[in-house]
């Protein structure tokens, strides 16, 4: 006892045997059962009737230890994939990197997978040291050693109500540290993805990176491009669409590692009009998510490549493009550049065309025009986007104050409203700034909220 107490006053972390793990009771861990999802509780028990080990693991653990009900929970066993397979009805075999196995409850789906051997050093690589493809089952203590990160690295027996920590993961959140699992350049060099996490993890949970952790990230970032783009894409989906997204992409900056994925934040962060407009998008973003609102990636995407495609669509106006086939030829350089760095969806790119395309005829609002682009299926989302425009100061403000009136308005009212922005002031200018009506937006819509401003970021939910 006065060993660990020295050591623990001289800053030396206790050698812990990785074979073996230390045992949390209930009173020691303080895991509330109530935030235990009851499917996956009854799938450990099925696996452990059946004479199988079973445990809730990874992020679901963590986040029960930190009292937050998870969104998802994952299962690690001894029992193979196809044993797992032939216990449940709708239980499904995936992967090829790595196999694991997908079980339905309903709607819940829970992913099952077998506990991991040590045997990465045998397992197919490229050039650059990335583990192509590990399916080498093997004991409880190895498969916790080949998780990422201390904190993720712990088992939760429902039925005991126990938890197993082998590598001090429970320490290292209540110290708020994340902290990388074995060297961490092998580490990077098997899986680069594990450097987004690791700024996924310190923004969502507020976390400090250990310094050994974070310390070799810079140097190794350029690996990450070597990683197939739909698997970083499916990454940084996570991480915008953590709840935190503004403090994440923050620390990808800090730690070097948007080069390649979002470069064009150099430029917009350094840009007063491009950081408001971002920062309002993620702000927003952040919010809805905070909230349980849904949120559409085509938005957000829009949203964060916007003055990419701005940039654009002035140097094509400037050489004599008419506007509209501008805009039309700066989203497909932007979408054809990010498409092939992000693996963006065909849908999600649409969305986002769709988006850019109806900026312009925001500012049409003579005759017929405002009722047809009133009528377009993704006139939510757009409207959402022009006034995100507007309270970055890219546009006026009146622009926006106009179609949030035209929007709110009645028949009559509409044509008043249609009729007053054309109509000429005695200088010969248009008037500017119809009279505005009170609304109350919060029924719902496309990022519907308090107020219009608040409501520009809402990420034009579908």
């Amino acid at each position: 006892m006065i060993k660990k107490f020295i050591r623990k006053i001289l800053g030396v972390k206790d050698e812990r045997d990785p074979t073996q793990a230390h045992i949390l009771g209930p009173e020691e861990h303080g895991i509330d059962p109530k935030l235990v999802s009851p499917n996956a509780i009854r799938l450990t028990q099925t696996l452990q009737e059946a004479g199988y080990k079973a445990f809730v693991v990874g992020g679901a653990v963590r986040d029960l230890l930190l009292g937050v009900k998870p969104k998802d929970f994952d299962i690690a066993t001894d029992a193979t994939p196809e044993q797992v397979k032939k216990l449940f009805r709708r239980a499904f075999i995936i992967g090829r990197r790595f196999q694991i196995v997908h079980v339905m409850f309903g709607q819940e789906l829970l992913e099952v997978t077998t506990f991991r051997g040590a045997g990465s050093a045998n397992a197919p690589k490229d050039e650059h040291g990335r583990v192509l493809r590990d399916n080498n089952f093997g004991p409880q203590h190895e498969d916790a050693a080949r998780r990422d990160f201390t904190i993720n690295a712990m088992y939760y027996d429902p039925a005991t109500q126990t938890v197993l920590d082998y590598h001090g993961g429970i320490a290292d959140i209540r110290d708020k540290t994340l902290r990388i699992i074995g060297m961490p350049e092998a580490r990077y060099r098997e899986d680069p993805v594990r450097m987004l996490r690791v700024v996924r993890f310190a923004a969502k949970l507020g976390f400090t990176i250990e310094p050994t952790t974070r310390a070799p990230i810079p140097v190794m970032a350029p690996l990450i491009d070597n990683v197939p783009a739909a698997r970083v894409f499916d990454e940084m989906l996570k991480l915008l669409l953590s709840g935190h997204a503004l403090a994440c992409l923050k620390e990808l900056r800090s730690a070097g590692l948007h080069h390649g994925l979002l470069p064009l934040l150099d430029v917009v962060l350094e840009q007063p009009i491009g950081m408001k407009f971002v920062t309002l998008a993620l702000e927003s973003t952040d919010a809805r998510v905070k909230a349980g609102k849904g949120v559409s990636p085509g938005f957000l995407f829009a949203s964060l490549l916007w003055h990419q495609v701005l940039e654009k669509w002035t140097a094509y106006r400037a050489a004599g493009e008419s506007p509209i086939p501008a805009l039309h030829l700066a989203a497909d350089d932007v979408l054809d550049t990010q498409t092939e760095n992000l693996a963006l969806q065909r849908r999600i790119a649409t969305d986002m065309r769709d988006i850019w395309a109806m900026q312009p005829r925001f500012e049409r609002r003579a005759g017929r025009a405002p009722y047809k682009l009133l009528e377009n299926p993704r006139f939510r989302a757009g409207y959402d986007f022009l006034l995100l425009r507007c309270e970055s100061g890219e546009l006026d403000k009146e622009i926006g104050e106009w179609w949030t009136a035209f929007y709110d308005a009645e028949a009559g009212e509409r044509e008043r409203l249609v009729t007053q922005a054309n109509r000429p002031t005695p200088s010969g200018e248009k008037r500017k700034r119809p009279p505005r009506r009170s609304r109350n937006r919060s029924g719902g819509g496309e990022g519907a909220s308090a107020a219009p401003a608040n409501s520009a970021a809402g990420a034009g939910e579908e």
